[in-house]
């Protein structure tokens, strides 16, 4: 049968309700959507479900238990007063919502969904890592995981049945008022006296309330004893001190057991004797401060010796800074010989390119509109056969360089979509100009490098990728230009996820806000829609507890695919004894380097590996997304070769390390060695800064052959000599390994700040750096390389000039350091040539200015004419010397080089 008029209008709200509803939650909607088809892509619908459920399922049940816990507080406290919710039908519906609505604002009190969902994957893991702490004997699963869900759980056991019992005495009060004094009710205003009128509120649910409240402090008192192990006491230490394991520890307990004795007390009426039990917080107020002052503050390290030395131990653990890692005397003096033979392949590899004056060279030299190098990072690659430092630096698409153009939304979404190729030059190459010789350059791309090739060079998942794009679609996608024309290219990968069906398309346009998707007709059955194109983002929404590098790195994997190296890290704020840092607004006492994450360039297929097994938190993660990640072993190899120790780690670790090297309690305590990372001005009159961490291959003392390194040089508090090298290892079985080169203290070796004042302050390099500022040019000086070499250091410090109107640097001169000698010469070969004849006593130290007068504008010296009677038969000689050092020098082979152009000095000063 038909409904009547009457019906429909009365189902009218309800269904203009549902609608509204649906208008409202249609951007939440329409964007669940989205993710799943993006997690579809990815292949981790499955994580996408867990996630939604570790968040969402918790919250859900905490919040009804408490609105539970609400109302039946409601309803008993009516029924004490003689009445029930029966009687009140609209009343019980209301008292019903304000329970909800009460319950939704006091569960942000609960248990974060995350902090359970750790706690069961700790236990699939089952991975309690070495440390322990040394004054209950758990070990850090405990800490990372027990201890913050007990915590937490307390703290929210507190919250509902305190709301409970405050419930239950405010909803019986004013329905007894009602009930037996309603001119008082009726008067609005209830005094006091009014309720003491009405008698003692004793009644077994009132006394259940509190004593469950009561119980559950105890359990927060008892707890409260592991968080002494994080209390913070200034610079002296981090962790439980002699008051606290003396004194506070046994009052922590004994506030517990009062509780308890309290609950006890409240639950057989005695409330005078429940409250008497507070006493014993009042003497934890008062006697742990005493005790301080009066004892042991006048004999403080003797009493906190001990303790410090747990919380020496703990932040070294906690920061992996004696996790593989080594302490080396490196017994180093100024003026040692440096054994060039020995150190040839480590010569040749010295980096003479800075990253910043390579990258702002590019952007002169390696123009291709609407392209742009994001970043420049440094890498090692095996050139014909030997390991070559190298810089690279992809180029990506760069929107604002279209103009006005990038507005219209065919240009912006379906042509220019993706970056193209890569720059890449070995770092220690330099063409006859000064510039960079790059061995994979242009568009199309041109690699000059044996072994190396690069077969995607479109880069569609980058470090700058805007989103969305849609790909196969009726527009040709740009690729490069060339001449008065544009190549064009189509899309062929698995990229993206399908979007020709209009629902999605819908859904999309709904989502975004953004109409164009559904009017456009540029879509094709094999259109394909790409989102969340930025490198670190997708990575984030995949493994959002994971904390990732700010700086991905491309490298060219051997079938020429571009890949992206990602660095992740677990971190914490609960290793017992450890010192906290903040660092990119994230403060944490424990880290670890514990994934790495791999994105193609063209496919934007993401793989996430677990690089510390050892680490308890990825390994909670693990048992909690059983398909996210994989193991080390699985990352292809010629990917791996490429894996180095990632910089932020590093700074951190050497943040803390120039404070915690010193491992002895007294020295800590009276700061007697304390040292500072190195600092360099980088150019005349400019403020010192900190160093960067530096890539770089060298030889570490004790082993046999040159390597992918990172390091960063300290100094003494307030002084510039060097004092000890960090180092980070980089390569095969010794990825992520410390080595710390600890100096002699009696010997006054310079550092990257002082080996600057000697350039600065020499009269021919000054001289040129004025000159060259006066000419409209501007002098960019490179950071200096600080190099471990033989029993000594070896400072090589690249000067640039770049003209004012382009940024285009160009390298004009190389000083190199170490011992007393300092070599400014027109190019490297020249200067590791001169310092090697110096050190070998075939040329005496004669001044800066007399040098430079022997060479001519190309940087080659000065050859002398032959006489006037004949040829001089060195003529030949030293021409096959020449030829051979061009020869030499092109293939970047800077030690046999140099070696060449000693010979040609040599003759000529027969």
């Amino acid at each position: 049968m038909p409904q009547s008029p009457s019906s429909l209008r009365s189902k009218l709200p309800f269904v203009l309700g549902a609608l509204l509803i649906l208008f409202l939650s249609s951007h939440a909607i329409t964007s669940w959507i989205l993710d799943y088809h993006w997690w579809a892509e990815m292949g981790h619908v499955d994580t996408w479900l867990r996630m939604w459920f570790y968040q969402s399922v918790p919250w859900l049940v905490q919040w009804l238990f408490l609105a539970a816990v609400i109302w039946i507080a409601h309803a008993r406290g009516m029924k004490h007063a003689g009445t029930g919710l029966r009687e009140y039908p609209l009343y019980a519906k209301l008292a019903t919502l304000v329970s909800f609505v009460l319950a939704l604002v006091l569960s942000a009190s609960g248990v974060d969904g995350w902090t359970i969902a750790r706690y069961v994957g700790s236990r699939a893991a089952n991975v309690p890592g070495e440390w322990q702490d040394p004054v209950f004997g758990h070990s850090l699963s405990f800490y990372f995981f027990d201890l913050p869900l007990f915590t937490e759980a307390a703290v929210y056991a507190v919250v509902c049945f305190a709301a409970g019992a405050l419930v239950y005495y405010a909803t019986a009060r004013a329905w007894q008022l009602k009930q037996r004094f309603p001119e008082l009710w009726e008067r609005g205003q209830v005094s006091f006296e009014d309720l003491k009128r009405l008698g003692r509120l004793e009644t077994g649910v009132l006394r259940v309330l509190i004593a469950l409240i009561l119980v559950a402090l105890a359990v927060e008192f008892w707890l409260g004893r592991y968080s002494m192990l994080f209390s913070d006491h200034g610079e002296l230490m981090v962790g439980i001190d002699y008051v606290q394991q003396n004194i506070g520890l046994p009052l922590q307990t004994a506030k517990a057991i009062a509780a308890l004795v309290a609950a006890a007390l409240v639950l057989i009426g005695q409330r005078k004797l429940a409250m008497a039990c507070a006493v014993v917080v009042l003497v934890d107020i008062v006697v742990p401060p005493l005790v301080s002052s009066f004892h042991v503050r006048p004999n403080e390290l003797a009493l906190e010796r001990p303790y410090i030395q747990r919380h020496i131990e703990a932040t070294r653990d906690a920061y992996g800074i004696d996790h593989r890692a080594r302490d080396i005397a490196f017994a180093a003096h100024k003026e040692a010989p440096i054994d060039f033979a020995a150190n040839k392949v480590m010569l040749d590899n010295v980096r003479l390119w800075d990253w910043q004056a390579f990258h702002d060279t590019l952007s002169q030299s390696q123009p291709l509109r609407p392209y742009a190098y994001a970043d420049t990072d440094v890498d090692r690659y095996q050139i014909d056969g030997q390991m070559r430092q190298v810089l690279l630096a992809p180029r990506e698409i760069d929107l604002t360089q279209l103009g006005a153009a990038r507005e219209r939304w065919v240009i912006s979404n379906t042509i220019y979509t993706h970056g193209y190729g890569l720059a890449l030059g070995e770092a220690n190459r330099i063409t006859a100009s000064g510039s960079p010789e790059l061995l994979i350059r242009n568009a199309p791309v041109e690699v000059k490098a044996p072994g190396l090739k690069v077969t995607r060079p479109e880069i569609y998942f980058g470090e700058a990728s805007h989103s969305p794009v849609f790909v196969h679609t009726t527009q040709p996608e740009f690729n490069y230009p060339s001449g008065s024309d544009d190549v064009t290219t189509q899309y062929d990968g698995k990229g993206g996820f399908p979007i020709s069906s209009m629902p999605l398309r819908l859904a999309a346009a709904m989502a975004l806000g953004d109409w164009n998707i559904v009017l456009s007709d540029a879509f094709t059955a094999d259109s394909r829609m790409m989102i969340r194109r930025s490198v670190r983002e997708r990575l984030q929404e995949l493994a959002p507890f994971v904390m990732w590098e700010g700086d991905p790195y491309m490298v060219i994997a051997d079938d020429g695919r571009l890949m992206w190296i990602v660095d992740g890290y677990t971190t914490s704020e609960s290793h017992p004894y450890a010192r906290s840092l903040t660092t990119q607004g994230k403060q944490f006492n424990y880290i670890r380097n514990s994934v790495k994450a791999t994105i193609d360039a063209y496919q934007g297929t993401a793989k996430m590996y677990v690089w510390d097994a050892e680490d308890p938190i990825i390994s909670a993660y693990q048992g909690l997304f059983p398909g996210l990640f994989e193991p080390a072993s699985a990352m292809p190899a010629d990917v791996r070769t490429h894996t180095r120790s990632p910089e932020f780690l590093f700074r951190t670790q050497a943040e803390i390390y120039r404070t915690y090297h010193m491992r002895n309690p007294e020295s800590f305590y009276n700061r007697a060695d304390l040292w500072d990372l190195a600092t360099s001005s980088g150019a005349q009159g400019s403020t010192p800064s900190v160093v960067d961490p530096t890539y770089l291959i060298a030889q570490l003392p004790g082993e046999t052959k040159p390597e992918f390194l990172l390091t960063i040089p300290f100094t003494p508090r307030n002084k510039q000599n060097l004092i000890g090298l960090m180092v980070a290892r980089c390569d095969g079985e010794h990825l992520g390994e410390l080595v710390f080169l600890q100096l002699p203290k009696q010997e006054i070796l310079p550092g990257p700040l002082q080996i600057e004042a000697l350039i600065n302050q020499n009269p021919v390099i000054s001289k040129d750096l004025t000159l060259w500022g006066q000419q409209g040019s501007h002098v960019l000086q490179g950071q200096i390389q600080v190099l471990p070499i033989g029993n000594t250091f070896l400072f090589v410090a690249p000067i640039y000039i770049q003209a004012a109107q382009a940024r285009m640097p160009q390298l004009e001169k190389i000083v190199l350091a170490s011992g007393n000698e300092l070599i400014y010469a027109n190019n490297y070969p020249e200067a590791l040539a001169e310092l090697e004849a110096r050190q070998k006593g075939q040329r005496p130290a004669v001044a800066t200015q007399e040098a430079a007068e022997k060479t001519d504008q190309s940087g080659k010296p000065a050859v002398s004419t032959p006489a006037p009677n004949g040829v001089d038969p060195r003529i030949e000689t030293i021409r096959s010397h020449l030829e051979r050092y061009r020869t030499l020098v092109a293939q970047g082979k800077w030690s046999d080089a140099g070696k060449e152009l000693e010979a040609v000095q040599t003759l000529v000063g027969r």
